[in-house]
């Protein structure tokens, strides 16, 4: 497949994602209910000014927008990214002379972040989060609507990433990067990459040597990978496109058969999920120690820095079936406690216009939500993108309903369950299943 070609991938995702555009949704990885709305949504003021600084050429921006008097930003941001969004607070400070403060929250933590810190003065002006957070943003009263630039971000960016933040047909995000994850391979350990897990079993009994640290394939244990065991047979989360919170696919045939497809790969990683992180294996990965990892964009860059010889494929197949794995959107939203929500807004469109999003994927390897730069010869002329743009159209966005944040926790202990304790996957995945039904029934 032509990288060009495959880039347009990224559109595939706007037929799996419309659904997302009358929902919301959790976060990636923690379980907090939506919680009652808290605080008042403060009113921006929009009047128009000639006194506003025009954007730099190649930046998006608008004059008609004015900066609060004596506007100072304060934005959460992934320890990851903090280097670069401090690149890009300096490059707005320079324009629009509003001085920017970058703090470390992850993606995952800021909805419930600013759940207690909005009220109580003490949280940001933009947070920076994965789409299925949304529903609980927008339900708490927590974010500000995407009205200014509504036009302009609509324009310019995915239909995909647009749907993904618009909850009840308000658009609430600024979209930055759509993401899936896929199957990373050491080129000086595999000559042809995996399709199925069958293979990945059959390649173990002459690659693995676990008591020297040796390992085929490695995974993080947290239900965003996990999840792809499930689905791929034909397991879901929430049925009719992930809205439905009373059909609930995580213990169905289908989903039985993939857990027990990941309770057999233990017999290759003798290894606790708690043990099975990020760094474990990025380190096993980098010493030419582990043959598969499975990562995602936002590895890309460190792994080309370390000079590992490395390539992207699919996931592997479960019984011939495309492994469908999580996908989602990265986007920033303007908090509603925000004392200088007009600052906030200008710096938010500068943050995530085409020539921002091509500085991201070059130095972080994120996938550009915007269309005019996921086009650019940058990013198309990078090989390794065609593994993660392929699994990309076998994904399924995460939900973004509410609801969402009621699965996490059931669902990641009962493959814990599966994994560490050797538990019947039926009686695991029922006793989750119960778990996000009570959970449901609790908050309606």
């Amino acid at each position: 497949m032509k990288i060009n070609k495959t880039l347009s991938m990224i559109a595939a995702l706007t037929l799996m994602a419309g659904s997302l555009a009358a929902c919301g949704g959790n976060n990636n990885g923690n379980n907090t209910a939506s919680p009652e709305a808290s605080g008042s949504e403060p009113a921006a003021t929009e009047s128009p000014s000639a006194s506003a600084s025009a954007p730099a050429s190649g930046e998006a921006g608008s004059d008609e927008l004015a900066p609060e008097e004596g506007a100072s930003l304060v934005v959460w941001e992934t320890k990851e990214m903090i280097p670069r969004m401090e690149a890009i607070g300096k490059e707005f400070t320079a324009q629009y002379g509003i001085p920017v403060k970058v703090e470390e929250v992850s993606e995952a933590d800021q909805i419930n972040k600013l759940i207690n810190d909005g009220p109580a003065g003490i949280g940001p002006d933009i947070v920076i989060y994965p789409h299925d957070n949304l529903g609980k943003a927008v339900a708490a009263g927590l974010i500000l609507p995407n009205d200014f630039f509504e036009e302009e971000t609509k324009a310019e960016n995915s239909e995909a990433s647009i749907a993904a933040f618009t909850f009840d047909g308000v658009l609430y995000g600024y979209p930055r990067s759509v993401e899936t994850y896929a199957m990373f391979y050491n080129k000086d350990l595999v000559q042809t990459p995996a399709k199925s897990y069958d293979e990945i079993l059959e390649f173990a009994k002459t690659f693995n040597d676990t008591q020297n640290g040796k390992y085929t394939f490695l995974f993080e244990q947290n239900f965003y990978y996990q999840y792809s065991f499930l689905a791929t047979p034909g397991g879901y989360v929430y049925g009719n496109g992930g809205v439905d919170k009373n059909d609930i696919g995580l213990n169905n045939e289908a989903a039985i058969t993939g857990a027990k497809m990941y309770q057999k790969l233990k017999e290759i990683i003798p290894m606790k999920t708690a043990d099975a992180t990020f760094d474990v294996k990025k380190g096993l990965f980098l010493s030419g120690k582990l043959a598969y990892d499975v990562n995602g964009p936002w590895a890309i860059a460190e792994y080309k820095k370390s000079g590992v010889n490395f390539g992207i494929a699919p996931l592997p197949s479960i019984d011939g079936k495309p492994n469908v794995s999580f996908s989602g959107v990265k986007g920033f939203s303007v908090s509603a406690f925000s004392q200088y929500p007009n600052a906030s807004k200008l710096f938010v469109r500068f943050a995530t216009s085409k020539d921002q999003q091509l500085k991201d994927f070059q130095e972080l390897g994120t996938l550009p939500s915007n269309k005019e730069a996921a086009a650019d010869p940058t990013v198309t002329a990078d090989p390794l993108l065609v593994g993660i743009l392929e699994q990309f159209a076998n994904s399924t966005p995460m939900p973004a309903i509410p609801e969402m944040g009621n699965v996490w926790t059931p669902a990641q202990s009962a493959m814990a369950d599966i994994w560490d304790n050797n538990k019947d996957p039926k009686e695991a995945l029922d006793n989750a299943v119960k778990q996000i039904q009570d959970a449901n029934s609790a908050t309606q």
